[in-house]
């Protein structure tokens, strides 16, 4: 079993000694430094510190009247506008936890979440209070007609009483209601600020995630260290020209931002930089060859500074932190304070350097666990070998392996990994050969029934100059086993994205039926290896005519197809074929003329 050193060396250290401070004293200490500094500039208003006070206020005391505090649960559906900070930080002050409740959402999964979470008030205005007015044992509350409160005073919380739960994307299965502490986001902001990844004086962060996702948390709270919040509405967050203007008008700091929607906002920024907030906060998903490139060559010009964030919304947010600068390839970076990061191997050992493991973290940001659920709770959360008795470890089903520059390199999801014709196939390794090629931004892959051929993968790209699918056919056939070659390359001018901005891999399109393509004009095979060729592409792939400009894999070829191929010009050319030959050959002129190169034919051993 590998040394116990390389777990060690994955701690980090504990934040630094002092006094712990709750997110409403933090609210307090900055009331009393800039009570007329602007707290949420949004759409509908600009509101001071001392306005957002009086609000929150309001809120706080309506809902402990109706005895809602420590370890109740207030749902929260308002649009993006000054009234969703106010309704958070009221209930925060009021000590209760929140449900945020996303109003974009179609009404019948808002009625299902509202329904299984068991909440009984939630915060509203007059346009989403129809989500919820028709729902039984449910009492809206409107926000902006709280009874104003000159008296009321901040409900001491513990550390670990809850603060919000949130429902993890449950692309299967029964989505899981991940319940987080007050302390953990205490703790997270204190984590930031240790690192340097907020500044020291406050800032203008842009609120750009959605309520529901998690990285919401990271943004709207910056409020209770003093930062402006800038709430982003739907128009700007979905136009990325308009983002970035938006974000030069409103002279943002600070935006954090998922790679999938950071790449196609890059497109209307200039080489310089110039409109890009000083601090990108990158997060959610891996991030591409491709895009870390283009965020070097941004964090070189000195104006502006990247950073990659990574953790699991079981674990507040953020747990490590990685600088984006040239020279340096993707990776995840060192734990952020006050959590400690261990790659093990199924029987919970530590693996080597260079050894792909699972990644397990443990600190004072772990989640409670899931709500309602005890089994996941326990498959998830489970005893920390390594620390004191009680301490417990989150294990996340992402793989990762420490490089020899004691980087910590992303491999992907544990449930990447699928069966295709027998073979073991991790869809992240593939994405990350296609997005190193260059003019590639975003790649996204999938496993789909629908390819030509029957099941296989497909590879959707989106790139800033035309790249040729020949291209990035030839470097997956150069760094990937032949099983691992997408069947089909797919250009697309964006990629479809989640309610959080990840990408969409149910809404991927389906890939052309083969033949669907305007074919080339047909030019008759002539010479005996491109009769060759022509008859085992006419029986393996059923086609009756093929002419020597045609693609195999236009025609419906695939991995298990080629293999065939290879295997019937063996026999007929009395050559040996490498199946690595018909994927770098495509079109039949091309493997034709490969098999013109070859002198020698085999020589079949029977003994």
């Amino acid at each position: 079993m590998p040394d116990l050193s390389t777990v060690t060396a994955l701690r980090d250290a504990r934040l630094p000694a002092r006094p712990r401070r709750s997110l409403s004293q933090r609210f307090v200490d900055v009331l009393a430094h800039g009570p007329r500094r602007a707290a949420v500039v949004a759409s509908d208003a600009t509101l001071t510190f001392q306005q957002l006070d009086r609000r929150s206020a309001s809120v706080a005391a309506t809902l402990a009247a109706r005895g809602l505090g420590p370890e109740s649960v207030v749902g929260v559906c308002l649009p993006r506008s000054s009234q969703l900070v106010v309704g958070l930080v009221g209930v925060v002050r009021a000590g209760a936890a929140y449900l945020p409740l996303d109003p974009t959402l179609p009404a019948a999964r808002l009625a299902a979440t509202i329904r299984e979470s068991g909440v009984s008030t939630v915060l509203v205005d007059a346009d989403t209070e129809r989500h919820c007015a028709s729902l039984p044992g449910i009492q809206p509350l409107r926000v902006g007609e709280c009874t104003p409160s000159t008296s009321f005073r901040d409900v001491a919380v513990h550390q670990d009483s809850l603060l919000y739960t949130m429902y993890t994307s449950g692309s299967t299965g029964r989505p899981k209601c991940v319940a987080v502490t007050h302390g953990g986001v205490a703790d997270l902001l204190d984590a930031l600020e240790s690192a340097g990844v907020v500044g020291d004086e406050p800032g203008r962060v842009g609120w750009n995630a959605s309520v529901a996702f998690d990285a919401s948390v990271q943004q709207w709270t910056r409020v209770f260290r003093g930062d402006t919040v800038v709430v982003l509405d739907e128009r700007v967050r979905a136009d990325p020209a308009e983002l970035t203007a938006f974000a030069r008008r409103q002279a943002l700091t600070d935006l954090d931002i998922t790679p999938t929607h950071l790449g196609v906002v890059l497109d209307h920024v200039d080489p310089g930089g110039n409109g890009v907030p000083a601090r990108l906060l990158v997060g959610g998903e891996a991030i591409s060859q491709g895009l870390w490139d283009r965020l070097c060559r941004l964090t070189a010009t000195g104006r502006v500074r990247a950073v990659n964030l990574y953790g699991p919304t079981e674990c507040t947010v953020d747990a490590t932190v990685a600088e984006i600068t040239p020279g340096t390839a993707p990776h995840l970076g060192e734990p952020l304070a006050d959590a400690r990061l261990y790659l093990l191997d199924t029987a919970l050992r530590a693996v080597a350097d260079g050894v792909p493991g699972e990644v397990y973290l443990a600190g004072g940001r772990v989640a409670r666990g899931y709500r309602g659920m005890p089994g996941g709770t326990a498959a998830r959360f489970v005893a920390d070998p390594f620390s004191g008795a009680g301490e417990r470890m989150y294990r996340t089903g992402d793989w990762a392996r420490r490089r020899a520059d004691g980087r910590l390199e992303f491999l992907g999801r544990t449930d990447d990994q699928v069966k295709l014709r027998g073979n073991r196939v991790e869809l992240g390794e593939i994405e990350a050969v296609l997005a190193a090629m260059p003019g590639v931004v975003q790649v996204a892959v999938a496993v789909r029934e629908d390819c030509p051929g029957g099941r296989g993968i497909a590879a959707y790209y989106r790139a800033t100059a035309p790249v040729d699918a020949a291209e990035l056919r030839a470097a997956a056939v150069e760094r990937l086993p032949g099983y691992m070659v997408p069947v089909v390359f797919v250009a697309v001018d964006s990629l479809p994205t989640t309610l959080s901005g990840k990408v969409d891999r149910v809404r991927l399109p389906a890939p052309a039926p083969p033949g669907a393509g305007a074919r080339p004009p047909h030019r008759p095979p002539v010479s005996r290896n491109e009769l060759l060729v022509a008859a085992a592409w006419s029986a393996v792939l059923g086609v009756e005519r093929v002419g020597t400009d045609d693609n195999f894999f236009h025609l419906g070829g695939q991995s298990l197809l080629a293999i065939r191929v290879a295997a019937r010009l063996r026999r007929s050319s009395g050559h040996s074929v490498p199946l690595v030959a018909v994927f770098k050959n495509p079109r039949l002129g091309e493997l034709a003329a490969y098999l013109d190169t070859l002198s020698s034919p085999v020589v079949e051993r029977h003994g």
